[in-house]
Order: structure tokens, then C-alpha cells, then sequence
């Protein structure tokens, strides 16, 4: 196991173990209670704390230790429960990942030519392709603008959150939409605890406002996944999915235009 993954699954590990009773649904602790977890296993803590929760939340799995005590259907995830302070609860196993059976729906490239040469294989890469190829409008019928990206707020009863970035748009009868995305490249994984705080924000932020909560996912050959998202009954669900490929004009295929039309 990576140095770095097994010092954090320790501590989480111990923060988890010392709380947790049989039968609980949810387990509170503390950003504090990470350097207490560090000090009593003589553990090295990381220069950025909120990378062990962050680790977890969004791209490893939790230790054996604590999966073991999931109940069938269930299983652990990490959320915002305050300021500093976080909550293990038990939600129903929901894997936002993209479909493989869905088509590809081809698109002409707009990005430009220096960002394609230098973009990675990130969130920031990913929130870059889509917004210079409009991939949001494209996608809810809306037209939609990129008023922040990386938008640090905090929301009551959960805390500080970031945002990846945060869209507002307009139908063709006025009605306006508050739209957060968020972006995962690489290993990552769509977070559902994410989409529940971005959700959370603009009801709270946004009142007026209908919200249409996004997910972006990098799939192989830079083919990008797009997801709306939405909660219901306490769980999320998707509304819609879509796969768009990036390619020269030279390569779109007319006869696939047309069937695109075909509802």
C-alpha cells in the first residue's frame, strides 16, 4: 500500500474505531480530533490535514475495518457537518459512473489549440474543455455563463465547501437557473456528498433560482461524461447523461448529425 494512503487510512481508521458503537448510522468527529488520532499513533501528519478526508471522500476506498461494518445495501461516506467538523454516515450504495452503453455523441472541438498542448488530465483541464466548447448549454438546452470557478462559501449545518465552478443561465422563456458543476479527472470519483453540499448552496444561496446540479467525468479517450443530477427521497439520482466526443469537423460524420435529430 502507498506510504502516504496507509498513514491516512490509520487515522482514519482510529477516528472511526474509537467512535463508533454497533448500530450507529452516523459517527461526528472533529479536523482536531486528526491531530489527536496523529499524536496517539505517533503518525506524521500530512502538511494539508483536509487531504486525508478528501482522499477518502473522493478517490480511495475507506479501510477494511470500517467497510466490514457496513450493512448490506449501505456504506460509509464522509460529509461536511459544521465548520471543522465532519460525520461517517451510512447512505444507500449509489456509484455515479458513466454508462457504457451509451452513444457517443460527436462534437466539434472548440478548444484552442494552446490548452489542448498543455492541458492535463484533471479537473482543472476538464472544467477548461467545457466550458470553451459550451458543453453546458449543449447539454441542458440553456444558455449558461461561468460566473466562478473555485467558489469557497459555507453553508449552514454543513460548513466550508469549494465549489468547482458555479454557472447561471436562462431558458427561452427568461426562466433563470443557478448550476454548479463539479469536475473529476483521473481516479476520482463523482463525489454524492458533493452534489448533496452544491444543492444545499444553492437552495440556500439562490432561493429564486431553480437549481441543475452537473458532474463532469474525463472517460477514456478524452471523452467526457456529463451528468444532472438531482436529490430525491434523501438519495441522489440522475436525471440525464450524456457522452460527448471532441473532434476535428473534418471528422464529424454527416449521416450522424442527422440521427443525433432522431428522438
Amino acid at each position: 500500500m502507498d506510504k502516504k494512503l496507509n498513514r491516512y487510512s490509520q487515522l482514519v481508521e482510529k477516528i472511526f474505531t474509537d467512535r463508533y458503537q454497533a448500530g450507529d448510522v452516523a459517527v461526528n468527529f472533529s479536523r482536531s480530533d486528526i491531530e489527536l488520532a496523529s499524536a496517539e499513533l505517533d503518525v506524521s501528519l500530512p502538511k494539508n490535514i483536509g487531504d486525508v478526508l478528501y482522499s477518502f471522500r473522493f478517490r480511495n476506498k475507506l479501510p477494511e475495518s470500517i467497510v466490514a461494518t457496513q450493512p448490506v445495501g449501505r456504506e460509509w461516506v464522509i460529509e461536511l457537518a459544521g465548520r471543522a467538523m465532519y460525520r461517517f454516515i451510512l447512505v444507500k450504495i449509489n456509484r455515479i459512473v458513466p454508462r457504457d452503453d451509451l452513444i457517443l455523441i460527436d462534437l466539434p472541438d472548440a478548444t484552442p489549440e494552446i490548452i489542448r498542448k498543455y492541458a492535463l488530465d484533471d479537473e482543472q483541464a476538464l472544467l477548461a474543455i467545457v466550458r470553451y466548447n459550451r458543453l453546458i448549454d449543449t447539454f441542458l438546452g440553456l444558455t449558461t455563463y461561468s460566473l466562478q470557478n473555485h467558489l469557497r462559501t459555507t453553508v449552514k449545518n454543513v460548513g466550508q465547501i469549494e465549489i468547482d465552478e458555479l454557472y447561471v443561465g436562462m431558458d427561452k422563456r427568461g426562466c433563470h437557473y443557478v448550476i454548479p458543476v463539479q469536475a473529476k479527472g483521473g481516479k476520482d470519483q463523482i463525489g454524492i456528498v458533493q452534489v448533496v453540499q452544491d444543492i444545499r448552496f444553492a437552495e440556500a444561496k439562490f432561493p429564486g433560482m431553480k437549481c441543475r446540479a452537473i458532474a463532469a467525468q474525463f472517460m477514456q479517450d478524452q471523452v467526457i461524461a456529463l451528468f444532472e443530477l438531482t436529490v430525491q427521497e434523501g438519495e441522489v439520482r440522475v436525471v440525464d447523461e450524456r457522452h460527448y466526443r471532441l473532434v476535428s469537423s473534418s471528422k464529424l460524420d454527416n449521416e450522424r448529425l442527422i440521427d443525433y435529430g432522431r428522438d
